[in-house]
């Protein structure tokens, strides 16, 4: 069973009185009364991670990947609780005091706080991580207008590069794979850009699970398909060096997931606006296609204009 199927069957009926719950279909959790906004990740050795052998920068990725849906509604995260389940060979002293450096780290540099927790011995790895920030207002999914603009921020595909590279799947010389592996660890966060998203976008997504499967999750409950143009897709100069040389697709790189970069739409009124907030906070947006009717399928086309669909849209859970 697929993930939103199973939400949809046992628990949404359960939110139903709830109006904070944003009927389970975001992100967050948003409570405007009490400014309050909210959300819980987890994530599992071996599937949202490779192993364990860096502590110190799995627990970077980790805390980057779950404050990003917070910060892509627009709202800057301040607090943060992290559960984990482990015994001592993950939880040996040396990792403790690396993942107690890197979490450090990670609140100097976001300016987040930890407020708690819960420690369960396992012989499983786990970790699960609540959100907390604050505001009396959020972009919430399933906003888009027909003939929005759809941008994105930074740069796809280097997360999963990196993956390739830890997994021995590609071969690059030193200082590319130690480029890659970097982004794969530590995923850029636009921070300096998050409260003006609320002075443009219509709706907004972090890019985790892939940006085929991540816009069709934006829009899901709406009549809406896309036009997503492949060569406007950004990507970094490195990549697009690598996928010369080894001969490789772009779209197969770019539909991956793990960016943690924001997805948003937003009236094409608002493109001088979003490009002038680009050039003065010095983030990269790329505008990358457009919301259509639902009477259009939605499509992918190429450099010549060709319709192109992608072997892998993105990851998705299935139970």
């Amino acid at each position: 069973m697929h993930e939103f199927e199973l939400i949809k069957k046992y628990f949404s009926k359960l939110s139903l009185k709830n109006k904070y719950s944003l009927n389970l279909n975001d992100d967050v959790f948003f409570d405007k009364s009490r400014n309050l906004v909210v959300s819980v990740d987890t994530y599992i050795n071996g599937i949202h991670f490779i192993d364990f052998k860096k502590p110190e920068l799995v627990i970077k990725k980790i805390i980057r990947s779950s404050i990003s849906d917070i910060v892509c509604k627009g709202v800057i995260p301040k607090y943060y609780f992290i559960s984990g389940s482990g015994n001592k060979k993950f939880f040996s002293k040396l990792n403790l005091d690396r993942i107690s450096k890197s979490l450090n780290q990670e609140q100097n540099k976001f300016k987040i706080f930890l407020c708690g927790g819960d420690t369960v011995y396992s012989n499983k790895l786990s970790f699960t991580i609540t959100s907390i920030g604050f505001s009396n207002k959020i972009i919430f999914r399933n906003k888009a207008k027909i003939n929005d603009d759809i941008y994105v921020t930074g740069n796809l595909g280097d997360s999963f590069t990196g993956l390739k590279v830890l997994k021995r799947e590609l071969k690059l010389n030193k200082e590319l794979e130690g480029y890659f592996k970097n982004k794969y660890f530590k995923p850029d966060l636009h921070l300096q850009l998050t409260k003006n998203l609320l002075n443009f976008a219509n709706t907004s997504i972090d890019i985790s699970d892939g940006l085929f499967t991540d816009l069709e999750k934006l829009i899901n409950k709406q009549r809406l398909s896309f036009i997503l143009d492949l060569n406007k897709i950004p990507i970094s100069k490195k990549l697009e060096k690598v996928l010369i040389e080894k001969k490789l697709k772009k779209i197969s790189f770019v539909s991956q997931g793990d960016d943690y970069q924001i997805l948003f739409t937003a009236n094409p009124s608002k493109e001088r606006i979003i490009n002038q907030y680009a050039k003065s906070l010095r983030v990269k947006i790329s505008k990358v296609g457009k919301i259509c009717a639902h009477t259009q399928k939605s499509l992918i086309i190429d450099q010549k204009g060709d319709k192109i669909t992608p072997k892998f849209k993105g990851y998705f859970h299935k139970f």
